[in-house]
């Protein structure tokens, strides 16, 4: 048995080397986790060792046993021909140098070979999937239809590869196991917690429709019905009445003011009326955040200072490339946490898991319907995992 060594960033990728230099027969005899340390230990690397093997005697082919290649003939009415020429570089190259091709050829058929460099680019990053034994299969389909991140996806296989390579098998529960305890490392250094009630005043922030002032009601009242913290209201949202009036019934049933200031003078008067209360909550203006102008006009209203902790609000509904657009946005204020909206309204919940793990930032609450204070929750890392594979639980169990 001839046996060779791999390196790679990931068990995917030395998959994919191995079938690429061995073929379809290859077996893996060993595979370990590599550690690296750069700059006196403190940056540290991690990639996969993995020694595969094959038996069997291999065969070159040659020239004359390669199939004929047919010339290519243009679909134009002009009747052009493109004598073939023999095959000697594998197909991936030869369509790597689509975009440099002879200004001579046929536009049509610059365009078809681009077109199919295109389509096997795509082919090549779905196959990254089938590097993985078939035991693993469902379970890295259950994490793409949580919409959890591709690194993250490929991180957690190759775990699910190591722990099937050492055992030989592994269950569902497994692989569940795994997973959560790669997440719950990820998750570990982010606060994941409810209101600090250290600061006197909490600036909820947020696009529109989001279901701002839902939340800031169901905070407050969990604040007043938990806490026994005297709480007050200011509106910045003076662009629809609705919300405003939503705003007042609230503050109502809790015996709470509301002020609604229009610029920086009402604000700093609303402040003052308000300053002997426990809590104020800011509810702010449900704009288009992705453009930095209503950011700006955030900041010259609204006071960010040390007495204020702010939560930015993002609807699980929206696309994640919106939502990131939106954070991007609130890049140079202080955002100590997500709250997540519309739970309820969604199958998957991996872009909750995305957005904390990228912009390192801890969550708040979730909410799961419009009962006020009810469709509100405060989770932990552990109660945040048990949410991910809840309905895949519950299928399996039923």
């Amino acid at each position: 048995m001839k046996m060779k060594k791999y390196n790679a960033t990931s068990i995917a990728e030395a998959m994919k080397q191995i079938r690429a230099d061995l073929g379809e027969d290859a077996i893996i005899l060993n595979s370990k986790v590599v550690i690296t340390k750069k700059f006196f230990g403190f940056v540290k690397n991690k990639s996969y060792e993995v020694v595969a093997g094959y038996d069997r005697i291999e065969k070159k082919p040659t020239i004359s046993s390669l199939p004929d290649i047919p010339a290519y003939t243009s679909l134009n009415n002009e009747q052009q021909h493109i004598p073939s020429q023999p095959m000697k570089q594998s197909v991936e190259p030869a369509f790597a140098q689509a975009p440099q091709a002879d200004s001579s050829l046929p536009s049509n058929l610059v365009k078809e070979i681009a077109d199919l460099k295109s389509i096997m680019q795509s082919m090549q990053r779905m196959s990254t999937q089938s590097q993985y034994p078939d035991e693993l299969l469902p379970f890295v389909d259950f994490l793409k239809q949580q919409e959890l991140g591709e690194e993250l996806i490929t991180a957690i296989s190759d775990e699910l590869f190591m722990h099937y390579h050492k055992n030989h098998e592994i269950s569902w529960e497994n692989m569940q196991n795994i997973a959560k305890d790669f997440l719950r490392k990820e998750l570990y250094a982010l606060p994941i917690s409810g209101l600090s009630y250290e600061k006197k005043y909490i600036n909820v922030l947020g696009p529109t429709g989001v279901g701002k002032t839902t939340t800031i009601a169901k905070m407050a009242a969990r604040s007043v019905l938990e806490k026994k913290k005297k709480v007050g209201f200011i509106t910045t949202d003076t662009y629809r009445i609705a919300a405003i009036e939503q705003l007042k019934t609230y503050a109502a049933l809790l015996q709470a003011p509301v002020e609604v200031v229009y610029n920086a003078e009402d604000y700093a008067t609303a402040i003052n009326k308000l300053a002997h209360l426990d809590l104020i909550f800011i509810d702010t203006a449900g704009r288009n955040y992705r453009e930095a102008k209503y950011v700006n006009d955030l900041k010259t209203l609204i006071n960010f200072s040390e007495q204020a902790e702010s939560y930015l609000v993002l609807a699980l509904t929206a696309k994640q490339k919106d939502l990131e657009s939106i954070i991007e946005q609130f890049k140079d204020l202080t955002i100590e946490k997500f709250i997540f909206t519309k739970l309820d309204e969604t199958n998957s919940i991996g872009t909750m898991f995305n957005l904390m793990i990228k912009y390192n930032k801890g969550l708040a609450y979730y909410t799961d319907g419009q009962e006020v204070p009810e469709d509100i929750e405060q989770p932990n890392s552990d109660s945040l995992l048990e949410l991910f594979f809840k309905e895949n639980l519950d299928e399996r169990s039923s």
